[in-house]
C-alpha cells in the first residue's frame, strides 16, 4: 500500500488529499510525516517537505508531481480534462494558484508579526498574491468549478490556495485580494459547498486551530 505523508494545515498536502478523495482511492494510507518538520524527515524524502508519496521502494516529492502521477495510475474519474486545450487551462490555473498565491502567502507568513514586520517585504509579497488572484479572474469560467463545469485538479489546488487567502492574508493588514476579483470570490463561495472541498476545508481549519493553539501556548 502506498503512503501519503501529509499534514492538515499543509495546502500542498490538501491539494493531493482532495484529489485522492475525488478519485475514491482507497489504497493510499494518509500518514503524518515522521520527523517533520525537523531534519529527520529528510531520511524519508530528501527535499524534507510535505506532501511526499511513499511507493515502498521510492518516494515521490512535490505536490504537482504527485498529482500527475496519481492521475496516470488512477485515470478514472479524469481530473485533467478531456482535450489538450482543457488540460492546458487546468494546469495553468493550478500553477497560478500554486506559485503566485500559495507560495507568496507562505513567504509572507513572518510578516504577520507586526513587531518584526518589514512593510516593504509585506507589500511585495502581498502584491504578488493579489496579482495572482486577479490573474485567476481571467481564467475561471464561472461554472462553479474552475474549468468545464466539473471538478478538476485546478479545483484541488484552488481550494487550499483560497483558504490561505481568506484565513492568513488578514494577518498581514492588507486589503482582501478577493475584493478586486468578483469572479474568484463567487467561485470561492460556491466551491465551499462541494462535499469534497468541504472535507478538505475541515482538515485545513483543524490544522489552523492546532497551530494557533500551539502559538498561544508558546507565548504564554
Amino acid at each position: 500500500m502506498m503512503k501519503l505523508y501529509s499534514g492538515d494545515l499543509s495546502p500542498y498536502s490538501a491539494k493531493v488529499r482532495m484529489q485522492i478523495y475525488a478519485k475514491g482511492i482507497e489504497d493510499i494510507e494518509l500518514a503524518p510525516p515522521p520527523g517533520f518538520p525537523q531534519a529527520g524527515f529528510s531520511k524519508v524524502s530528501p527535499i524534507a517537505r510535505i506532501p511526499a508519496l511513499d511507493l515502498g521502494d521510492e518516494v515521490i516529492a512535490e505536490s504537482e508531481v504527485i498529482s500527475e502521477y496519481l492521475e496516470e495510475v488512477y485515470p478514472t474519474p479524469p481530473l485533467l480534462g478531456t482535450s489538450p486545450r482543457e488540460r492546458a487551462r487546468i494546469r495553468t490555473i493550478s500553477r497560478i494558484a500554486d506559485i503566485y498565491v500559495m507560495n507568496n502567502i507562505f513567504m509572507c507568513i513572518p510578516q504577520g508579526r507586526r513587531s518584526t514586520r518589514s512593510e516593504a517585504v509585506r507589500d511585495l509579497l502581498t502584491g504578488q498574491t493579489a496579482r495572482g488572484v486577479r490573474t485567476l479572474e481571467h481564467y475561471l469560467d464561472g461554472s462553479g468549478f474552475a474549468v468545464g463545469g466539473a471538478l478538476t485538479l485546478a479545483d484541488c489546488t484552488l481550494v487550499p490556495a483560497l483558504f490561505l487567502v481568506e484565513n492568513v492574508t488578514p494577518t498581514f493588514d492588507v486589503p482582501d485580494p478577493l475584493q478586486e476579483a468578483p469572479k474568484v470570490g463567487a467561485y470561492w463561495r460556491q466551491i465551499q459547498e462541494n462535499p469534497l472541498a468541504a472535507r478538505v476545508l475541515v482538515e485545513l481549519h483543524r490544522g489552523l486551530e492546532e497551530r494557533q493553539d500551539l502559538m498561544r501556548k508558546a507565548g504564554a
